[in-house]
Protein backbone atom coordinates (compact mmCIF):
# COMPACT_ATOMS: atom_id res chain seq x y z
CA UNK A 1 0.00 0.00 0.00
CA UNK A 2 1.35 3.41 -0.98
CA UNK A 3 1.78 5.67 2.05
CA UNK A 4 5.03 7.53 1.29
CA UNK A 5 5.51 10.26 -1.28
CA UNK A 6 8.73 11.85 -2.46
CA UNK A 7 9.67 14.23 -5.23
CA UNK A 8 12.75 14.38 -7.45
CA UNK A 9 14.41 17.70 -8.22
CA UNK A 10 17.43 17.02 -10.41
CA UNK A 11 18.88 20.50 -9.91
CA UNK A 12 17.92 22.77 -12.81
CA UNK A 13 17.83 26.54 -12.60
CA UNK A 14 15.00 28.63 -14.06
CA UNK A 15 15.37 29.36 -17.78
CA UNK A 16 14.26 32.43 -19.70
CA UNK A 17 13.01 30.35 -22.63
CA UNK A 18 11.96 26.71 -23.00
CA UNK A 19 10.78 24.20 -25.58
CA UNK A 20 11.77 23.17 -29.08
CA UNK A 21 11.77 26.78 -30.34
CA UNK A 22 13.98 28.02 -27.50
CA UNK A 23 17.77 28.10 -27.10
CA UNK A 24 19.35 24.75 -28.09
CA UNK A 25 20.84 22.83 -25.16
CA UNK A 26 24.45 23.12 -26.33
CA UNK A 27 24.09 26.88 -26.78
CA UNK A 28 23.07 27.54 -23.18
CA UNK A 29 25.87 28.99 -21.05
CA UNK A 30 24.64 30.59 -17.85
CA UNK A 31 26.43 32.91 -15.44
CA UNK A 32 27.97 31.68 -12.20
CA UNK A 33 25.30 33.61 -10.28
CA UNK A 34 22.47 31.92 -12.19
CA UNK A 35 23.98 28.48 -11.73
CA UNK A 36 24.47 28.99 -7.97
CA UNK A 37 20.78 29.89 -7.71
CA UNK A 38 20.04 26.15 -7.65
CA UNK A 39 20.77 26.10 -3.91
CA UNK A 40 18.13 28.68 -3.01
CA UNK A 41 15.72 26.92 -5.34
CA UNK A 42 16.40 23.59 -3.58
CA UNK A 43 15.75 25.26 -0.22
CA UNK A 44 12.39 26.65 -1.36
CA UNK A 45 11.29 23.24 -2.65
CA UNK A 46 12.38 21.50 0.54
CA UNK A 47 10.50 23.93 2.78
CA UNK A 48 7.32 23.46 0.74
CA UNK A 49 7.66 19.67 0.94
CA UNK A 50 8.21 19.82 4.69
CA UNK A 51 5.11 22.00 5.09
CA UNK A 52 2.95 19.59 3.09
CA UNK A 53 4.10 16.34 4.72
CA UNK A 54 6.12 14.76 1.93
CA UNK A 55 8.49 12.01 3.00
CA UNK A 56 11.61 12.39 0.86
CA UNK A 57 13.29 15.04 -1.26
CA UNK A 58 15.42 13.36 -3.94
CA UNK A 59 18.12 15.00 -6.01
CA UNK A 60 21.01 14.00 -8.25
CA UNK A 61 24.77 14.51 -8.28
CA UNK A 62 26.10 16.11 -11.48
CA UNK A 63 29.07 18.17 -12.60
CA UNK A 64 30.23 20.73 -15.20
CA UNK A 65 26.74 21.55 -16.51
CA UNK A 66 27.18 25.18 -17.53
CA UNK A 67 23.83 24.84 -19.37
CA UNK A 68 21.94 24.86 -16.05
CA UNK A 69 20.11 21.52 -16.15
CA UNK A 70 21.67 19.53 -13.29
CA UNK A 71 23.75 21.81 -11.10
CA UNK A 72 24.15 20.10 -7.70
CA UNK A 73 27.68 18.63 -7.43
CA UNK A 74 27.57 17.36 -3.84
CA UNK A 75 24.35 15.94 -2.42
CA UNK A 76 25.71 15.09 1.03
CA UNK A 77 27.06 18.58 1.64
CA UNK A 78 23.79 20.15 0.50
CA UNK A 79 21.69 17.74 2.55
CA UNK A 80 23.46 18.57 5.81
CA UNK A 81 22.44 22.19 5.18
CA UNK A 82 18.86 21.36 4.14
CA UNK A 83 18.34 19.06 7.11
CA UNK A 84 19.03 21.99 9.40
CA UNK A 85 16.19 23.92 7.73
CA UNK A 86 13.70 21.10 8.37
CA UNK A 87 12.62 18.66 11.08
CA UNK A 88 11.04 15.64 9.40
CA UNK A 89 11.83 15.51 5.68
CA UNK A 90 14.30 12.87 4.51
CA UNK A 91 16.86 13.45 1.77
CA UNK A 92 17.47 10.81 -0.88
CA UNK A 93 20.65 10.56 -2.92
CA UNK A 94 19.36 9.83 -6.38
CA UNK A 95 22.19 9.20 -6.98
CA UNK A 96 25.76 9.55 -5.81
CA UNK A 97 27.72 8.61 -8.93
CA UNK A 98 30.24 6.12 -7.52
CA UNK A 99 32.82 6.19 -10.34
CA UNK A 100 33.43 9.88 -9.64
CA UNK A 101 34.44 9.12 -6.04
CA UNK A 102 36.94 7.04 -4.14
CA UNK A 103 34.62 4.54 -2.41
CA UNK A 104 36.01 5.19 1.07
CA UNK A 105 35.67 8.96 0.65
CA UNK A 106 32.02 8.53 -0.34
CA UNK A 107 31.39 6.10 2.54
CA UNK A 108 32.98 8.47 5.08
CA UNK A 109 31.09 11.49 3.76
CA UNK A 110 27.79 9.60 3.89
CA UNK A 111 28.49 8.42 7.43
CA UNK A 112 29.24 12.01 8.48
CA UNK A 113 25.99 13.25 6.90
CA UNK A 114 24.06 10.41 8.53
CA UNK A 115 25.35 11.46 11.96
CA UNK A 116 24.91 15.20 11.48
CA UNK A 117 21.33 14.88 10.18
CA UNK A 118 20.15 12.32 12.72
CA UNK A 119 19.70 9.63 10.10
CA UNK A 120 17.69 11.64 7.56
CA UNK A 121 19.96 11.09 4.53
CA UNK A 122 19.18 8.06 2.36
CA UNK A 123 22.16 6.58 0.53
CA UNK A 124 22.01 6.04 -3.22
CA UNK A 125 24.46 4.63 -5.76
CA UNK A 126 24.66 5.08 -9.53
CA UNK A 127 27.04 4.28 -12.35
CA UNK A 128 27.07 7.52 -14.37
CA UNK A 129 26.03 8.07 -17.98
CA UNK A 130 27.33 11.62 -18.62
CA UNK A 131 30.68 11.06 -20.35
CA UNK A 132 31.67 14.71 -19.77
CA UNK A 133 31.32 14.13 -16.03
CA UNK A 134 32.45 10.58 -15.35
CA UNK A 135 35.34 10.33 -17.82
CA UNK A 136 36.68 13.68 -16.63
CA UNK A 137 37.03 12.18 -13.15
CA UNK A 138 39.08 9.31 -14.56
CA UNK A 139 36.68 6.37 -14.97
CA UNK A 140 34.82 5.48 -18.19
CA UNK A 141 31.11 6.29 -18.20
CA UNK A 142 28.47 3.77 -19.24
CA UNK A 143 28.49 5.34 -22.71
CA UNK A 144 32.28 5.19 -23.09
CA UNK A 145 33.03 1.69 -21.74
CA UNK A 146 30.03 0.06 -20.13
CA UNK A 147 31.86 -3.06 -18.97
CA UNK A 148 34.73 -1.18 -17.28
CA UNK A 149 32.26 1.21 -15.68
CA UNK A 150 30.26 -1.69 -14.26
CA UNK A 151 33.38 -3.42 -12.91
CA UNK A 152 34.56 -0.30 -11.10
CA UNK A 153 31.07 0.42 -9.76
CA UNK A 154 30.61 -3.09 -8.38
CA UNK A 155 34.01 -3.10 -6.66
CA UNK A 156 33.18 0.26 -5.11
CA UNK A 157 29.84 -0.97 -3.77
CA UNK A 158 31.52 -4.07 -2.31
CA UNK A 159 34.07 -1.86 -0.55
CA UNK A 160 31.49 0.58 0.81
CA UNK A 161 29.24 -2.16 2.15
CA UNK A 162 32.20 -3.82 3.90
CA UNK A 163 33.22 -0.46 5.36
CA UNK A 164 29.70 0.16 6.66
CA UNK A 165 29.12 -3.29 8.13
CA UNK A 166 32.52 -4.52 9.38
CA UNK A 167 34.48 -2.95 12.22
CA UNK A 168 37.67 -3.51 10.23
CA UNK A 169 38.12 -4.94 6.77
CA UNK A 170 40.33 -5.47 3.76
CA UNK A 171 39.58 -5.78 0.06
CA UNK A 172 41.56 -6.84 -3.00
CA UNK A 173 40.10 -6.60 -6.48
CA UNK A 174 40.99 -5.64 -10.04
CA UNK A 175 40.87 -1.89 -9.33
CA UNK A 176 41.29 -1.54 -5.56
CA UNK A 177 43.57 -2.91 -2.87
CA UNK A 178 42.39 -1.67 0.53
CA UNK A 179 44.44 -1.11 2.55
CA UNK A 180 47.81 -1.31 0.80
CA UNK A 181 50.32 -3.36 2.81
CA UNK A 182 52.50 -0.52 4.05
CA UNK A 183 54.42 -0.02 7.31
CA UNK A 184 52.53 2.05 9.85
CA UNK A 185 53.76 2.92 13.34
CA UNK A 186 55.64 -0.32 13.86
CA UNK A 187 53.36 -2.81 12.09
CA UNK A 188 52.28 -3.71 8.54
CA UNK A 189 48.82 -2.50 7.63
CA UNK A 190 46.46 -5.41 6.92
CA UNK A 191 42.97 -4.00 7.67
CA UNK A 192 41.38 -0.61 7.99
CA UNK A 193 38.38 0.91 9.82
CA UNK A 194 35.93 3.50 8.52
CA UNK A 195 35.82 6.51 10.85
CA UNK A 196 33.13 7.51 11.37
CA UNK A 197 30.84 4.61 10.57
CA UNK A 198 27.15 5.39 10.01
CA UNK A 199 24.87 5.74 13.02
CA UNK A 200 22.06 4.03 11.09
CA UNK A 201 22.77 0.39 10.25
CA UNK A 202 22.08 -1.34 7.98
CA UNK A 203 22.44 1.55 5.55
CA UNK A 204 19.30 1.99 3.47
CA UNK A 205 20.57 2.09 -0.11
CA UNK A 206 18.83 2.74 -3.45
CA UNK A 207 19.91 2.35 -7.07
CA UNK A 208 18.18 3.15 -10.37
CA UNK A 209 16.76 0.26 -12.38
CA UNK A 210 17.39 1.28 -15.99
CA UNK A 211 18.28 -1.62 -18.27
CA UNK A 212 16.76 -4.15 -15.82
CA UNK A 213 19.48 -6.68 -16.60
CA UNK A 214 19.40 -9.81 -14.49
CA UNK A 215 23.04 -9.29 -13.54
CA UNK A 216 22.28 -5.84 -12.12
CA UNK A 217 19.25 -7.08 -10.18
CA UNK A 218 21.20 -10.00 -8.72
CA UNK A 219 23.91 -7.59 -7.58
CA UNK A 220 21.39 -5.26 -5.97
CA UNK A 221 19.65 -8.05 -4.08
CA UNK A 222 23.01 -9.44 -2.91
CA UNK A 223 23.71 -6.12 -1.18
CA UNK A 224 20.13 -5.46 -0.08
CA UNK A 225 19.86 -2.44 -2.40
CA UNK A 226 16.38 -1.19 -3.26
CA UNK A 227 15.37 -0.04 -6.75
CA UNK A 228 13.93 3.16 -8.19
CA UNK A 229 12.09 2.86 -11.50
CA UNK A 230 11.48 5.99 -13.56
CA UNK A 231 11.12 7.31 -17.08
CA UNK A 232 10.27 4.80 -19.80
CA UNK A 233 10.79 1.91 -17.36
CA UNK A 234 7.84 3.20 -15.31
CA UNK A 235 5.42 3.02 -18.23
CA UNK A 236 2.66 0.44 -18.42
CA UNK A 237 3.76 -2.99 -19.59
CA UNK A 238 7.43 -2.14 -19.17
CA UNK A 239 6.90 -1.57 -15.46
CA UNK A 240 4.96 -4.82 -15.10
CA UNK A 241 7.81 -6.80 -16.62
CA UNK A 242 10.50 -5.10 -14.52
CA UNK A 243 8.53 -5.43 -11.26
CA UNK A 244 7.80 -9.12 -11.82
CA UNK A 245 11.45 -9.76 -12.66
CA UNK A 246 12.44 -7.97 -9.44
CA UNK A 247 10.03 -10.08 -7.38
CA UNK A 248 11.46 -13.26 -8.93
CA UNK A 249 15.01 -12.08 -8.17
CA UNK A 250 14.11 -11.50 -4.52
CA UNK A 251 12.51 -14.95 -4.40
CA UNK A 252 15.71 -16.58 -5.71
CA UNK A 253 17.52 -15.09 -2.73
CA UNK A 254 14.95 -16.53 -0.31
CA UNK A 255 12.69 -13.48 0.04
CA UNK A 256 9.04 -14.06 -0.85
CA UNK A 257 7.43 -10.65 -1.35
CA UNK A 258 4.36 -9.02 -2.84
CA UNK A 259 4.77 -7.27 -6.19
CA UNK A 260 6.41 -3.88 -5.74
CA UNK A 261 8.31 -4.58 -2.51
CA UNK A 262 11.61 -2.68 -2.08
CA UNK A 263 10.82 -0.48 -5.07
CA UNK A 264 9.91 3.15 -5.68
CA UNK A 265 8.33 4.30 -8.96
CA UNK A 266 8.84 7.84 -10.22
CA UNK A 267 6.33 9.74 -12.33
CA UNK A 268 6.21 13.09 -14.05
CA UNK A 269 3.12 14.87 -12.69
CA UNK A 270 1.37 18.04 -13.79
CA UNK A 271 -2.02 18.81 -12.27
CA UNK A 272 -4.58 21.17 -13.77
CA UNK A 273 -8.35 21.42 -13.79
CA UNK A 274 -8.55 19.53 -17.09
CA UNK A 275 -6.20 17.19 -18.94
CA UNK A 276 -6.12 19.60 -21.89
CA UNK A 277 -5.00 22.44 -19.65
CA UNK A 278 -2.38 20.24 -17.95
CA UNK A 279 -0.92 19.30 -21.33
CA UNK A 280 -0.89 22.88 -22.63
CA UNK A 281 0.90 24.07 -19.47
CA UNK A 282 3.46 21.26 -19.31
CA UNK A 283 4.36 20.79 -22.96
CA UNK A 284 7.17 23.38 -23.04
CA UNK A 285 8.80 21.72 -20.01
CA UNK A 286 8.43 18.29 -21.64
CA UNK A 287 10.11 19.59 -24.80
CA UNK A 288 12.99 21.15 -22.88
CA UNK A 289 13.49 17.91 -20.95
CA UNK A 290 13.59 15.92 -24.20
CA UNK A 291 16.16 18.31 -25.67
CA UNK A 292 18.42 17.57 -22.74
CA UNK A 293 17.96 13.82 -22.24
CA UNK A 294 17.07 12.26 -25.59
CA UNK A 295 20.63 12.71 -26.97
CA UNK A 296 21.86 10.87 -23.86
CA UNK A 297 19.78 7.79 -24.70
CA UNK A 298 16.69 8.38 -22.56
CA UNK A 299 14.23 8.28 -25.48
CA UNK A 300 14.79 4.87 -26.99
CA UNK A 301 14.31 4.24 -30.68
CA UNK A 302 15.12 7.74 -31.95
CA UNK A 303 17.08 7.99 -35.19
CA UNK A 304 20.27 9.99 -35.63
CA UNK A 305 18.28 12.51 -37.66
CA UNK A 306 15.79 13.00 -34.84
CA UNK A 307 18.60 13.49 -32.31
CA UNK A 308 20.24 16.03 -34.61
CA UNK A 309 16.95 17.90 -35.02
CA UNK A 310 16.62 18.23 -31.24
CA UNK A 311 19.76 20.33 -31.22
CA UNK A 312 18.59 22.65 -34.00
CA UNK A 313 15.76 24.64 -32.49
CA UNK A 314 12.40 24.63 -34.23
CA UNK A 315 13.50 21.90 -36.67
CA UNK A 316 12.57 19.48 -33.89
CA UNK A 317 8.90 20.17 -34.64
CA UNK A 318 9.14 18.40 -38.00
CA UNK A 319 11.16 15.39 -36.75
CA UNK A 320 8.20 13.22 -35.69
CA UNK A 321 9.43 13.05 -32.10
CA UNK A 322 7.55 11.44 -29.18
CA UNK A 323 4.96 13.76 -27.65
CA UNK A 324 3.75 14.47 -24.15
CA UNK A 325 0.52 12.73 -25.12
CA UNK A 326 2.58 9.61 -25.90
CA UNK A 327 4.04 9.72 -22.39
CA UNK A 328 0.58 10.09 -20.88
CA UNK A 329 -0.74 7.17 -22.91
CA UNK A 330 2.23 5.01 -21.91
CA UNK A 331 1.66 5.86 -18.24
CA UNK A 332 4.98 7.52 -17.34
CA UNK A 333 3.40 11.02 -17.24
CA UNK A 334 0.37 11.89 -15.11
CA UNK A 335 -1.15 15.09 -16.53
CA UNK A 336 -4.74 15.51 -15.43
CA UNK A 337 -7.04 16.83 -12.70
CA UNK A 338 -6.08 15.69 -9.18
CA UNK A 339 -8.87 13.16 -8.85
CA UNK A 340 -7.68 11.33 -11.97
CA UNK A 341 -4.09 11.37 -10.72
CA UNK A 342 -5.34 9.80 -7.47
CA UNK A 343 -7.25 7.16 -9.43
CA UNK A 344 -4.13 6.19 -11.35
CA UNK A 345 -2.09 5.92 -8.16
CA UNK A 346 -4.84 3.84 -6.55
CA UNK A 347 -4.77 1.52 -9.57
CA UNK A 348 -1.00 1.32 -9.18
CA UNK A 349 -1.18 0.14 -5.58
CA UNK A 350 -3.81 -2.44 -6.47
CA UNK A 351 -1.53 -3.88 -9.17
CA UNK A 352 1.56 -3.76 -6.94
CA UNK A 353 0.41 -4.39 -3.35
CA UNK A 354 3.99 -4.44 -2.04
CA UNK A 355 4.72 -0.92 -3.32
CA UNK A 356 4.93 1.54 -0.44
CA UNK A 357 6.26 4.73 -2.03
CA UNK A 358 6.29 6.72 -5.24
CA UNK A 359 7.95 9.91 -6.44
CA UNK A 360 5.89 12.65 -8.07
CA UNK A 361 7.99 15.34 -9.69
CA UNK A 362 8.25 17.91 -12.45
CA UNK A 363 10.54 17.51 -15.45
CA UNK A 364 13.72 19.51 -15.91
CA UNK A 365 12.85 22.97 -17.16
CA UNK A 366 9.89 23.53 -14.87
CA UNK A 367 10.24 26.95 -13.14
CA UNK A 368 10.41 27.20 -9.36
CA UNK A 369 6.98 28.81 -8.98
CA UNK A 370 5.37 26.01 -11.01
CA UNK A 371 7.18 23.30 -9.03
CA UNK A 372 5.90 24.82 -5.80
CA UNK A 373 2.36 25.06 -7.18
CA UNK A 374 2.45 21.44 -8.30
CA UNK A 375 3.81 20.24 -4.95
CA UNK A 376 0.99 22.15 -3.25
CA UNK A 377 -1.76 20.68 -5.41
CA UNK A 378 -0.41 17.14 -5.22
CA UNK A 379 0.20 17.44 -1.48
CA UNK A 380 -3.26 18.80 -0.70
CA UNK A 381 -5.45 17.14 -3.36
CA UNK A 382 -3.81 13.75 -3.99
CA UNK A 383 -1.69 12.65 -1.01
CA UNK A 384 -4.50 12.79 1.58
CA UNK A 385 -6.24 9.96 -0.30
CA UNK A 386 -3.37 7.66 0.68
CA UNK A 387 -1.67 9.09 3.81
CA UNK A 388 -4.55 8.31 6.18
Amino acid sequence: MITKFGSLFAGHVDFEDMGFDATPVNDRWLSDERLAGVFDKSGAIVLKMEELGYDTFWSAEHHFQREGYECIPNLLLLYVHLAHLTKNLKFGCGFNVNPMWHPLRLAKDYATADILTGGRVIFGVGRGYHSREVDTFGVPSTLTDNDANREVFEEQVEIMMKSFNEESFSYEGKYYEIPPEVPYRGYTLKEITLVPRPRTLPVETWQPIVSASQHAMDFMVKHNIKGIIGGAAAAGGAADQVIRQWQETLAKSGRETELGADLCIGYTVHIADTEEKAISEAIQYFEENMKMFAPLGFSRGLSDAQITALGQGSQARTANLPTLEDGIKAGSCLCSPPELVAEKIDDLQKRYPGLEQINAGCVIGTPQNVILEQLERFGKEVMPNFKK
